[in-house]
């Protein structure tokens, strides 16, 4: 795993220097599990990674490929928010499809 990088994988996180992990983070991670759970988890890493190819056809650039998919954007905007999965609605990412 490299350095900086945190992956939810069926809801467990990886991560090689967990020492910058913090509530936030752990929250942002929390939001990919309820969308994982929701999407009975294969189905989310498929939707994922055709997001990203067709994001990355869209932007040109990976690193913008993987801040408009859609789970990623309602992932960061409601992050900081520690208490956004006590109200968040089911299939909630699904706004996010569409950049506004």
């Amino acid at each position: 795993m490299p350095e900086g990088i945190c992956m939810n994988l069926f809801g467990t996180l990886w991560v090689k220097d967990p020492s910058w992990i913090d509530g936030y983070v752990i929250n942002h991670e929390r939001i990919h599990t309820a969308q994982q759970r929701e999407l009975l988890f294969i189905p989310f890493y498929i939707i994922y990674l055709i997001e990203w190819f067709i994001r990355l056809l869209q932007y040109k650039n990976p690193k913008d490929a993987y801040y408009n998919i859609s789970f990623e954007r309602e992932a960061y905007q409601h992050g900081k928010e520690l208490n956004y999965l006590k109200y968040r609605k089911h299939y909630s990412w699904l706004k996010f499809l569409v950049k506004n």
